[in-house]
């Protein structure tokens, strides 16, 4: 038998209550060693307060957090010799050399002296930073406090990396450096993200919370919400010929494949048609063999895959209905 992931955050009905009004309402999950786990969720959601107490920065109303096997309300010094935080509004001394922060946060980390300074060497390579390194914070842009940000977290090589909205204020640019930066960690540290960025999540993050009101709405990866939580696969078809012509045919096709919506045809009379099922099987090329059998004239054919935004929205959606059925 293999034996059990080990894990590297341990939470357990977390509430945390700001004068009566619940900004986490029991939050349960579990972040295993080495994988990276994105939070998404609307302002307001508790993201920020959630990764707050996983800190250390925050105490926690009700509930329990570990980190490493640590308990954060009774270890915290031990917890946050553990985690590399980046806040969202990511603190810099203005006035400080990107190389003076570093090793002024370096010894504040416990990192011996004959060891900073390779390992100060080492991140401003993973980072891309060398050749501002002696440059003062304050003069720098937006997309490198960021990524000097991301340095000081990964500074003393801690197994946990916490960061708030890295890639918040970014261009294009920037935020795929700061994408692969984070993705070049998978395995050496567990990293949990928060972000609005919704293709940033999916293209970054092996596992996706969504917390909505202070409570997980879904979870899992982004490919297991896509099925659980929209469920049905979703064909798009441009063909030429009367509107009442496809329905006939897709059900002696196939019961399962059904005829959401159509357009009006062009000008070249050609119409897009929307079809859905709830079978997962690619049932492309059985199709379109189909449709030309009955010689219907078919401009185009794809699969249409959801993104994450919008398994984002179905999930908070079906949130606020539970809520409004209260």
């Amino acid at each position: 038998m293999s034996e059990p992931e080990p894990t590297a955050i341990a939470v357990s009905h977390l509430v945390k209550s700001y004068a009566g009004v619940t900004a986490v309402n029991d939050l349960s999950f579990t972040v295993s060693r080495g994988e990276i786990l994105g939070l998404l969720g609307p302002n307001g959601a508790g993201k920020s307060t959630t990764m707050r107490i996983l800190t250390g920065f925050l105490p926690a109303t009700s509930g329990s957090v570990s980190v490493c096997g640590f308990p954060v309300t009774t270890r915290p010094d031990e917890v946050k010799r553990r985690v590399g935080y980046m806040p969202e509004n990511n603190p810099l001394p203005e006035d400080m050399r990107v190389s003076e922060y570093l090793y002024f946060r370096g010894r504040l980390k416990e990192i011996p002296r004959r060891k900073l300074g390779p390992r100060i060497d080492e991140v401003l390579e993973l980072c891309d930073l060398k050749r501002i390194r002696h440059k003062i914070i304050g003069r720098l842009s937006k997309g490198y406090r960021q990524r000097v940000g991301i340095a000081e977290a990964i500074l003393a090589e801690p197994p946990v990396i916490i960061m708030d909205e890295p890639t918040i204020g970014l261009d294009p640019h920037q935020i795929l450096i700061v994408r692969d930066l984070i993705a070049s960690l998978r395995g050496r540290m567990t990293v949990i993200i928060s972000s609005h960025i919704l293709p940033e999540i999916e293209m970054t993050c092996d596992r996706v919370l969504i917390i909505n009101q202070g409570r997980i709405v879904a979870q899992g990866s982004p490919a297991n919400l896509r099925r659980e939580i929209l469920g049905r696969t979703r064909y798009v078809l441009e063909y030429a010929g009367p509107a009442d012509q496809l329905p006939p045919l897709l059900a002696a096709f196939s019961p399962a494949v059904e005829l959401s919506a159509q357009e009006e045809p062009d000008a070249a009379g050609f119409r897009v048609a929307t079809l859905t099922t709830a079978a997962e099987e690619d049932l492309g090329e059985p199709l379109l063999h189909a449709l030309l059998a009955a010689n219907i004239r078919v401009r185009a054919l794809s699969r249409a895959h959801p993104t994450l935004e919008d398994v984002f929205l179905a999930a908070t959606r079906r949130s606020w209905d539970v809520v409004d059925k209260k």
